[in-house]
């Protein structure tokens, strides 16, 4: 385990297949912001590949009625071209930083050896204030936002 601030963070040489040099996983905490009772928390995948934060389809009960802001089409790392619903608005904050308002988007996805693979993307990370340290493996918080 690595250190984020006070906050531990998981890294795995080997998550899956094509993820060869290491991966970094932490842990985001997710409230349907039209009803705060509904929340998650879960592991995710850090991805800069990835735009935002995409769940299971399988878990979007667990955040309660989410408006439908619109399907999109994505293409996966393998080049796949797949369906997925964006809904929000929702209220993300990953382990050791500050909370946002954005969106989740949820994918059909198929679990591996038992367990689905969420994804966190850049979007979410640069909004908040969240960078990689490549060479330590770990997250850390960005003095500023960048506007440039």
């Amino acid at each position: 385990m690595s250190a984020v601030g006070s906050r531990p963070v998981r890294r795995y040489t080997q998550v899956a297949e094509e993820c060869n040099v290491g991966c970094i996983i932490t842990t985001v905490h997710i409230v349907n912001a039209l009803d705060p009772a509904r929340e998650m928390r879960c592991d995710v995948l850090v991805d800069t590949g990835a735009a935002g934060l995409v769940l299971p389809a399988a878990w979007r009960d667990r955040l309660g009625p989410l408006p439908l802001t619109r399907t999109v089409e994505m293409e996966t790392a393998d080049q796949r071209i797949v369906s997925g619903e964006i809904c929000g608005p929702v209220s993300i904050q990953i382990e050791g930083f500050e909370q946002v308002s954005g969106e989740v988007t949820f994918l059909d996805m198929q679990p591996r050896d038992g367990s689905y693979e969420p994804l966190l993307g850049y979007i979410i990370l640069e909004q908040s204030q969240v960078a990689l340290d490549m060479v330590g493996h770990r997250l850390i918080r960005t003095k500023h936002v960048d506007l440039k």
